[in-house]
């Protein structure tokens, strides 16, 4: 800012009190302040009223400082003098001009009770106390505040509207509370952290009904994206959740929790018990939100060297009851949560996008406003692929990693695998491929030379294991 300029108005009360005035203006002065003081300023000749009247009234003058002793306080109030003419002005000027933040009242001295002397218009206002020395550095610095408007506290920026309350039909999972009470148990390590995560979890997976599209009027595709965009908010609540736990209650007992937490949501990935008629593409919403969900639960411990947690969720199979399209009460792997979306393929056909994957497109899209960065999202993608590699699935058990479509021409290893090349980091994260030495990859990476179709492809785009992994260099460092 300008150069602020700043009127004292004080009383020639004595010596002491004038050259105490003095030093404040020479310190003010230092401080990069134009001080307007009657000594420097007003020469013989000069009207001294219409000098006070145009130091308080003049739009130049930014500041006006009032020196408050006993003797300005009395003269104040007996509108004697010059104080008793600066103060007809002050006073009006406080009480009628709305801008009242050019006025603030400078204490240099107190009565034997400790009270401030103030003029009766001022007494309800807040001053600045410069007359005890030990507190007399902190209160000069908020009267330079005061000077340059850079107040200590200011108020923070509003942030944006959240999302769900543009939701026209309202849809909410009402999960808000637990999900707070969650999160604080959490963090806290409250001893009901177990029971608010179930009822958490519990409410989030049987209100997951009110994303069911039931209305098939107009395009499915594009209610199945305005289901996803609806959904976005307690995604994020979901991932919030995930990264506490994570960081600080990632025990056996709440990644037991779950997996259970998954393994009731793939129901919702077929057709429900009551339904007759269907098609496969009818509950794409819910492939796609059990999908994203598991793959950020995987990137988060990950990210966080949760290995063996991870381990857990991925050795464990999950149950899914008869009524769904496996026709009985089966275990599953986790490759359950990757399903094939008809519904985006159609899409990208039908309005003409040609792009690789759709499926890719939202979950890179999506993960702009998750907190997670999408490089994650592919490491944990591609340990998906990996690890179903690894353990020899059919191929209609493999994981196919989505988002490596957009690993693009990436040279080097994923940062696990980086991490790996030393033999003690590799020796925390082997569980996450489910291998105890690097050469236990020897035939798979032989496999992927002669068999280059294995991998999976976009037109003319596929990747490196070698490469994403580090594979000659897993392991060979202390």
């Amino acid at each position: 800012m300008e150069t602020p300029k700043l009127f004292i108005s004080y009383s020639w009360s004595n010596p002491t009190h004038e050259q105490w005035v003095i030093e404040l203006a020479n310190e003010l002065t230092e401080s990069g302040i134009h001080v307007i003081l009657d000594k420097w300023d007003l020469k013989e000749g000069h009207d001294s009223v219409a000098f006070m009247e145009k130091m308080v009234t003049d739009p130049e003058i930014s500041k006006v400082a009032i020196v408050c002793d006993e003797v300005y306080a009395s003269k104040a109030d007996g509108r004697s003098g010059g104080v008793g003419t600066e103060t007809q002005i002050i006073s009006r000027e406080v009480y009628e001009n709305q801008e009242q933040g050019k006025f603030v009242a400078i204490i240099p001295e107190k009565d034997d009770q400790g009270k401030a002397f103030l003029p009766t218009y001022y007494k309800s206002r807040i001053y600045i106390d410069l007359s005890e020395p030990d507190n007399y550095a902190d209160n000069f610095e908020k009267l330079l505040r005061w000077i340059y408007d850079k107040p200590l506290y200011t108020r923070p920026e509003v942030g944006k509207r959240p999302s769900f309350l543009e939701e026209s039909e309202g849809i909410s999972l009402g999960t808000t509370a637990t999900h707070k009470r969650a999160l604080s148990a959490i963090k806290e390590n409250k001893p009901f952290l177990s029971g608010v995560l179930d009822e958490y979890l519990t409410t989030f997976v049987s209100n997951l009904e009110k994303f069911r599209i039931t209305d098939k009027d107009g395009e499915f595709d594009d209610q199945v994206i305005d289901s996803l965009e609806k959904f976005i908010p307690y995604r994020n609540e979901a991932i919030s959740l995930f990264v506490a736990l994570a960081q600080y209650a990632p025990t056996e007992e709440n990644i037991s929790k779950l997996h259970r937490f998954f393994e009731a949501l793939i129901p919702y990935m077929n057709k429900p018990e009551s339904v007759n008629s269907w098609s496969k593409w009818d509950f794409d919403n819910f492939k796609f939100i059990a999908h994203e969900l598991f793959l950020y639960l995987v990137a988060i411990l990950i990210k966080h060297e949760k290995f063996s947690e991870v381990n857990l969720l991925l050795n464990q199979e999950y149950y899914v009851p008869g009524q769904s399209d496996y026709g009985k009460d089966v275990m599953v792997g986790y490759d359950a949560f990757r399903a094939h979306l008809r519904s985006l393929e159609h899409r990208n056909t039908r309005l003409k996008l040609n792009r690789l994957s759709l499926h890719a497109d939202l979950l890179e899209q999506r993960s702009k406003h998750s907190g997670i960065e999408f490089r994650h999202l592919m490491q944990a993608d591609f340990i998906l692929f990996m690890r179903a590699e690894v353990q020899q699935s059919d191929f209609y058990s493999r994981w196919f990693p989505d988002t490596l479509v957009y690993i693009g021409r990436f040279h080097s290893a994923l940062e696990v695998f980086a991490r790996s090349s030393s033999k003690s980091y590799f020796e925390k994260s082997k569980c996450l491929l489910g291998i105890d030495k690097p050469t236990d990859l020897n035939e798979l990476m032989e496999a992927y030379k002669t068999d280059r179709n294995r991998l999976p492809r976009w037109q003319f785009d596929s990747f490196s294991p070698s490469v994403l992994l580090g594979y000659e260099q897993l392991a060979t460092k202390a």
